[in-house]
């Protein structure tokens, strides 16, 4: 595949994988086909997810660049060029923050996977998680310090978004930029300190593990069985939360109970384990591909709209959409 193929097709698979993501229904919860929030439309994800392009092929173009020896690893700018994302995202519609934990993972994944094929020809996983790896290592200063923007320009609230570890400044400190500055924080650093209680920081820490070796494989055995793209993507859905409590929503959750943050995601999975367990639940009795699958499943979904926004299971979706992603990838086609 020639160098504009290689980037146009990461951009239309980054594209594609979170259109599909918020289309799949119902992923108990979330926003979907059949199912706006009170703030947030389906219309919204969908400019979000278009709006990601520009970003993921300046991703894939630096990819290539490190991939020829033009620029270091460490010059690929991956903070940057997710702020830009994030800021895309923003402008695309009224709502704000709807993709940036899709913008966090995606645009690493776009960068390493453009490495990777022009290093292999192909896609492979442990190269892409090689290559991903190697990116995320390299992070700097001013990486962390284009990150911490671009979750406050997102807008996520001041609880969710701290970090407290005694070296680690605060999203919403006035002098984060000096600190980070100062004391040379990677953006490696932040977000392996942060995996503790963060699903996302973990992915990007750990090499897209969850994506790659479980909702890809996920994704991919249930797709060749039914042969339904719908079906495969919210059984991933459902898989991942069934395997990873969602640390959206145990944040959420826990913070109403205490204020230190890796306090807090404890407390929120210990009362939020039914989340999981219903997801367990509704695969044991097939899903959507069965009548008592899809009444539960329904109802599930009924449930955790009811319960409001603290309920969202919005880390799910970001890896069943890198999940996708990587699938794609891969050369899915449907």
């Amino acid at each position: 595949m020639k160098v504009k193929g290689v980037i146009e097709h990461i951009r239309n698979s980054a594209q594609l994988a979170s259109i599909l993501e918020v289309s799949g229904y119902p992923k108990p919860g979330n926003v979907h086909r059949t199912r706006d929030h009170p703030d947030t439309r389906y219309e919204h994800f969908l400019a979000g997810a278009i709006a990601l392009g520009s970003s993921v092929e300046l991703s894939a173009k630096r990819g290539v660049m490190a991939s020829r020896g033009k620029i270091e690893i460490s010059k690929i700018g991956v903070g940057r060029l997710i702020r830009k994302a994030v800021i895309d995202v923003a402008k695309s519609h009224m709502d704000g923050n709807t993709h940036l934990g899709i913008c966090l993972l995606f645009i690493p994944l776009s960068t390493a996977a453009a490495k990777t094929y022009m290093e292999e020809g192909e896609i492979s996983i442990p190269q892409l998680r090689k290559n991903f790896m190697e990116i995320m290592n390299s992070t700097t200063a001013t990486d962390t310090i284009n990150v911490y923007e671009a979750i406050r320009i997102a807008g996520t609230p001041k609880d969710l978004g701290e970090v407290k570890d005694g070296r680690f400044p605060d999203i919403y400190d006035k002098n984060f930029r000096r600190k980070i500055i100062n004391e040379d924080i990677k953006l490696i650093d932040v977000m392996r300190e942060s995996s503790s209680y963060d699903t996302v920081a973990k992915e990007l820490s750990n090499g897209i593990e969850i994506s790659s070796e479980l909702g890809y494989k996920e994704l991919m055995e249930v797709y060749q069985k039914t042969r339904d793209i719908n079906i495969a993507i919210v059984h991933t859905f459902l898989r991942i939360l069934s395997e990873y409590p969602d640390t959206f929503i145990a944040r959420k959750i826990g913070l109403k109970k205490v204020r230190d943050i890796k306090r807090a995601v404890e407390i929120g999975i210990k009362e939020t384990e039914w989340i999981s367990e219903t997801a367990r639940e509704i695969l044991n009795l097939g899903g959507l591909t069965t009548e008592e699958g899809k009444v539960k499943l329904w109802k599930f979904d009924d449930e955790l709209q009811k319960l409001g926004d603290d309920y969202n299971p919005g880390t799910t979706a970001d890896l069943t959409a890198t999940s996708i992603m990587i699938a794609l990838l891969m050369g899915l086609k449907y």
